[in-house]
């Protein structure tokens, strides 16, 4: 077998990756320490919030040779996640409905990227003598995005999230940790954000305190998957019906209109989680919820959290006694989080029937009017 040259092997892997529905492919070196002081001072400010693992393994996050000892590159890939023929500004208009992210609605991505990684990694496996790897998809200390950056696959936005000028910003990161000596693609150095603010002014928890920094303690995305405990009542308003996850960031950003749907089966939504009523999820049992979140990001939330995020959004719906008596059936659950969600969800729609005003009767002829 005749080994590629580095250059000829660094092609070879950008068309295998194309091949396995990567979007983009790019390659970088393992230097980070140039993220150490941004990191720290975001750490100081606990915008992490409970994620204490953001601050764990500080040298391996800014030294990837660490984290897998002998990586010289990193092979960083995209995949475009938006689903096609999926509505979402109808659903977040419509009180009733979940929203949850788009990228939560089909199957966990961690699971497809690491799978594709791994082919990938075979590939290169039959075309090299020797070759040390490692997949990574948000599975360990990674600064992902800076990595990607560095490989030329974007710049990362007011939000904080990576954007690429073709492909917007609907789409996952993964890592291939490799000891191949393959060459670097330049870094993407400009940053088209300009003098733009939409996804600081749309967000409904003002989570983007200033330009490229998030309070992930305010971020909807944090309060509904991340966060364990209680939602703090004066955000509970704010998250509407976002009961997984939040794109408003995204949905704004100009960038977005050049974003391309996924092609990839795996992303399409399950059991119409796109366009569900609140109701009818706060109403599964904790098994159907486990079968119908088998192989989903959504799990993360873990069953609590799950009717936690429901009861609140059930809490900023339109009201009516259907939804009261809704979240009344959970007043007595066994989780005391959920019991005080669900107390929360019925005294706001308690506060909505009382302040709507009584529906006027219309007047009816004379000789009918004796019956009412």
């Amino acid at each position: 077998m005749t080994t590629p040259s580095p250059a000829q092997l660094t092609d070879l892997i950008k068309t295998w990756g194309k091949e396995l529905g990567f979007d983009a492919v790019g390659i970088s070196g393992v230097d980070m320490s140039q993220h150490g002081k941004p990191l720290d001072n975001w750490l100081a400010k606990n915008y992490h919030g409970e994620m204490a693992y953001l601050a764990n393994h500080r040298e391996l996050r800014l030294h990837p040779d660490q984290l897998h000892p002998g990586t010289l590159k990193v092979i960083s890939v995209r995949m475009d996640y938006l689903p096609p023929n999926v509505e979402t500004l109808r659903v977040l208009k419509n009180p009733q409905q979940a929203y949850i992210s788009r990228y939560a609605l089909g199957r966990d991505y961690h699971k497809t990227l690491r799978k594709r990684l791994t082919q990938l990694a075979k590939k290169i496996e039959d075309h090299t003598t020797t070759f040390n790897y490692r997949p990574f998809v948000d599975s360990a200390p990674i600064l992902e995005k800076p990595l990607a950056n560095q490989a030329g696959l974007g710049w990362q936005g007011k939000h904080s999230l990576l954007i690429n000028r073709e492909a917007g910003s609907y789409f996952l990161l993964g890592e291939l940790f490799t000891d191949l000596a393959l060459i670097e693609d330049t870094p993407y150095t400009q940053d088209h954000c300009s003098r733009c603010s939409a996804c600081m002014d749309v967000c409904p928890t003002a989570a983007i305190p200033e330009p490229y920094v998030l309070d992930a303690r305010r971020c909807i995305s944090y309060l509904t998957i991340e966060l364990k405990g209680s939602i703090p009542e004066t955000l509970r308003p704010l998250i509407g019906n976002r009961v997984f996850g939040c794109d408003d960031c995204q949905l704004v950003c100009p960038w977005n209109r050049y974003s391309h749907f996924s092609k990839e089966d795996d992303f399409n939504p399950r059991h119409g989680l796109d366009s569900i009523e609140l109701a009818e999820l706060f109403r599964w049992d904790e098994a159907t919820f486990l079968k119908k979140t088998e192989g989903s990001p959504i799990r993360r939330s873990g069953y609590q959290g799950w009717l936690r995020n429901l009861a609140v959004g059930i809490g900023n719906s339109a009201g009516g006694l259907a939804m009261i008596e809704t979240l009344q059936q959970r007043s007595a659950d066994p989780s005391e989080l959920v019991r005080e969600h669900v107390s929360w969800g019925i005294e706001q729609l308690a506060k909505k029937k009382a302040a709507s005003p009584l529906p006027l009767i219309e007047k009816q002829p004379r000789k009918v009017r004796h019956l009412l």
